[in-house]
């Protein structure tokens, strides 16, 4: 069912999946209202989608239990967003199992160790989760996490520039169209003035530095014996989820990755082939724009200068 969501996504064409996962991108990593914890993969993008359609302004989410835990109700007639845990072997018993459903992403060991699971089959448990403007009598404190936070000071080309410098990876210029090659471990770009605009190039570049993180000596990301020819166009679909993070996280909302292909077809091919390809990617963009973000250039002060 998660699969079929986003291969409906992605049916709607990439110039509307890309910019609403972007857009959504911009506001944050989806999180729980009640433990504070990030939803991971597959299910970010679910959330992020349907936050767009409904036009919700929080990216805060809880469980119809996690609510009334609060003291607040889910709306009569409201539909929940339908998201998947995952977990090793089967639990004898787990204490607060609704919120750690909630979180949407808990480190495996973390849990095998709290539940006492023997090591096993990974299991797939559905769980639904509400936008806080779904929810009725919500404390002050938990409305106030949806709050957008105000913008961030710096422009979105000197955040994008902070991440590409931060990593330092070998990138030169001069080249018909946009490429990463594994080989040289290099990126490779046109000419700045033959974009259509610095987020233009912002934008493109932040989509070969997924590619970048996935080289041997960083993340090491190699899909031949599981995908076999679809490889390509699975990495492919990390970095376009990955990119999706970056742009959102620098605000390039409106930037366009330019001279690079539509793979929309393989992906999907390889969606419909592989019911669960999608939550793998989905994790490995999120690993590479972790890396990323963590390489970032520390802003300069407003004032002040350079000695």
């Amino acid at each position: 069912m998660v699969t079929d969501r986003i291969i409906a996504m992605l049916e709607k064409g990439g110039s509307v999946f890309r910019e609403r996962w972007t857009r959504a991108a911009a506001r944050g990593v989806p999180r729980n209202g009640k433990t504070g914890a990030p939803y991971r993969g597959a299910n970010v993008l679910l959330l992020w989608e349907a936050a767009i359609e409904a036009g919700y302004a929080s990216n805060v989410w809880l469980t119809y239990r996690q609510a009334q835990r609060l003291g607040a109700q889910v709306r009569r007639g409201e539909r929940g967003v339908l998201c998947a845990h995952f977990e090793r072997g089967a639990r004898e018993h787990l204490d607060d199992a609704d919120d750690v459903l909630a979180e949407g992403g808990v480190d495996e060991e973390a849990l095998m160790a709290r539940s006492g699971a023997r090591a096993g089959v990974l299991l797939c448990r559905p769980f639904w989760l509400f936008n806080l403007a779904q929810i009725d009598g919500l404390p002050l404190e938990v409305v106030d996490l949806g709050i957008a936070a105000p913008a961030a000071s710096q422009g979105p080309v000197e955040r994008a520039m902070r991440l590409l410098g931060g990593c330092n990876a070998t990138i030169r210029h001069g080249f018909d169209q946009a490429a990463y090659l594994p080989a040289l471990d290099e990126i490779r770009l046109p000419w700045p003035r033959q974009f259509t605009s610095a987020e233009a190039q912002c934008a493109t570049a932040l989509h070969e530095l997924v590619h970048w993180t996935g080289h041997p000596e960083r993340l090491h990301r190699s899909f031949g014996r599981r995908f076999g020819d679809a490889a390509y166009a699975f990495e492919e679909l990390v970095a376009e989820l990955g990119s999706a993070f970056l742009l959102g996280h620098c605000g390039l909302v409106d930037a366009t990755v330019e001279g690079h292909a539509a793979y929309i077809d393989a992906w999907l091919k390889v969606l419909r082939a592989d019911r669960t390809a999608i939550f793998t990617a989905a994790r490995l963009a999120e690993e590479a724009f972790a890396y990323i973000l963590a390489r970032e250039m520390p802003a300069l002060g407003g004032s002040g200068s350079i000695a």
